[in-house]
């Protein structure tokens, strides 16, 4: 519940703190007094579009903060979270510069006003004849008309059945993403290059000789010739020298080792003329091995730009991927199996809810209706309208609350009735019906008696006294048989200091009450037989 609004430097108000308790608040004051500034003052704290024009005259900003108690509203709680203190209490402060500036403080830290509005949307429900409510959104009428009907376990069943078909869903895209068959091919393609070159064994020296044959030919020739066959070649001239160390020798021994020298040097190149010959005899051209082998080794190095230098490892991470999608193939195939019987499942839950809120839909409706007639709105017609939406986590169904606020017309969306004080009379009938069952903690009617009277009101006033036993609630009221109602009351005042004008409140006790209530019955001056019947009156409203 909403313990204490405190607001500072807002239209005419200086500085006020209102400790707002349990069950039904009233606030009641002369026209102009600035009682509905308390309900701009609670919208701004709750995310509402900031004015500059707020800000009291003079003063450099206009501050608004709430403090939530939230200890005993488990529901609250478990929804904020995180959000909220370990001791249940949630602190909303919001700033406004006179230049326009904002700032959200959400329990001391700077906030946005995206997460003010996302906290306040469970806390605080505000029926004014200028602003769309949580209850007017055709959003939340069918989890109303779900709690009415009771139907918390099915469409918890059905939010899972649908929960899992999705999830199943999502997984099959990704396999049949993963799957995709000319992916498949691709790898099979990839792996037969790789087969193919597999067994080739490139000798890039064959390529070079092959590519070069008619040079090296001439070359080893000349070589070969020169060291053995042509006059003058080296292995003869090499014989003739070591003959002519041989004979000097026999002459002089120190020239004997230069001979045999000459004699290894000798035997050594006539070893490479011997093989220089033989490689000459095994040289020849072979166009078409030159062919094979240079197509062979370009497809190597091609592979090996795509794949990188191992292709072996290469191909053992294609193999691998390509058996990972036979088994996504198959498991997709399992999966699709799968999702047809969830899809079977959430068409059943759907049915069932479809049937069980067609039931219940007419039976809300005519609550409501009749809610309306105990607050002078005889004529009004409700109709919770359940029609064929697409499925989704809800169900397949789509509900909004209708009215016809005077007979033979057609019954409307309840967010398009154009009163005021009709709207604020159907909200109101709508949450005492739903009042144990609705999510929002707190609900605030401004313009709530607006074009009535007498038994009406005093209707009015019981209807939200029973309200106020499942939530607290906040009602700005002009009559006194709605006042006398109230669990507590506090009045709004104006007063002229000097040369400013300043807005204060004030909380009553018993005879505070009858006073303000004698007042509000009998005018600006009250007599005994107002103070007699405003006592009457308090007393039977709380007897």
């Amino acid at each position: 519940m909403l313990s204490l609004l405190r607001i500072r430097q807002l239209a005419i108000i200086d500085e006020l703190e209102v400790p707002f308790g349990e069950g039904l608040n009233i606030v009641t004051g002369e026209t102009g007094a600035g009682k509905s500034i308390l309900v701009d003052a609670l919208q701004l704290v709750l995310g509402a579009r900031a004015r500059p024009d707020l800000v009291r005259a003079g003063a450099e900003r206009a501050e608004v903060e709430a403090l939530f108690d939230l200890r005993n509203d488990p529901a609250a709680r478990a929804r904020l979270g995180p959000d909220i203190a370990p001791d249940g209490e949630l602190v909303l402060r919001r700033v406004v510069e006179a230049e326009g500036r904002t700032r959200v403080y959400i329990d001391g830290r700077l906030g946005t006003v995206a997460e003010l509005s996302r906290l306040a949307a469970g806390l605080c429900d505000i029926s004014s004849q200028h602003e769309h409510h949580s209850l007017v959104d055709p959003a939340t009428h069918l989890g109303y008309l779900d709690a009415y009907a009771g139907l918390a376990v099915e469409a918890a069943a059905m939010r899972e059945a649908w929960e899992r078909l999705a999830a199943s869903a999502a997984q099959l895209d990704a396999l049949r993403a993963a799957v995709r068959e000319d992916r498949a091919d691709w790898l099979r393609f990839q792996l037969a290059e790789l087969e193919r070159v597999r067994g080739l064994n490139v000798d890039e020296g064959e390529v070079a000789r092959l590519r070069n044959v008619d040079q090296l030919v001439s070359a080893v020739s000349r070589a070969e010739a020169r060291l053995y066959a042509e006059d003058g070649a080296v292995c003869g001239a090499l014989g003739r020298v070591e003959s002519e160390l041989n004979a000097a020798g026999r002459l002089d021994p120190a020239l004997a080792p230069f001979a045999d020298r000459l004699a290894t040097a000798r035997a050594e190149l006539e070893d490479v003329a011997t093989e220089l010959s033989r490689y000459l005899r095994g040289l020849h051209a072979d166009p078409a091995r030159l062919v094979e082998l240079e197509e062979a080794a370009h497809e190597v190095r091609r592979l090996r730009r795509k794949h990188g230098d191992d292709l072996g490892a290469a191909e053992a991470g294609l193999q691998g991927e390509l058996a990972a999608l036979a088994g996504a193939a198959e498991q997709a195939t399992q999966l699709e199996a799968a999702i047809v019987t969830l899809r079977r499942e959430v068409n059943k839950q759907v049915a069932r809810l479809a049937e069980k809120r067609r039931e219940e839909a007419g039976k809300l409706a005519a609550a409501i209706t009749a809610e309306l007639a105990s607050l002078g709105m005889g004529e009004a017609l409700v109709a919770v309208d359940v029609a064929q939406a697409g499925v989704g986590p809800r169900g397949g169904d789509k509900v909004e609350f209708l009215i016809a606020t005077n007979r033979g017309e057609e019954p409307r969306p309840l967010r398009r009735v154009a009163s005021g004080g009709e709207l604020s009379r159907a909200l109101l009938a709508v949450k005492r019906v739903l009042a144990a069952l609705g999510p929002v903690g707190m609900y605030v009617f401004d313009e709530v008696d607006s074009g009535v009277g007498g038994a009406v009101a005093e209707g009015i006033g019981r209807k939200l006294h029973d309200v106020s036993r499942h939530h607290q609630v906040v009602c700005v009221t002009h009559l006194p048989q709605i006042a006398a109602w109230g669990d507590h009351h506090f009045h709004v005042r104006k007063d002229v200091v000097g040369v400013r004008t300043l807005s204060s409140l004030r909380r009553l006790n018993h005879d505070e009450r009858i006073e303000e209530l004698a007042r509000m019955l009998g005018g600006v001056r009250v007599g005994t037989a107002a103070r007699a019947a405003a006592a009457e009156l308090l007393a039977s409203s709380h007897s």
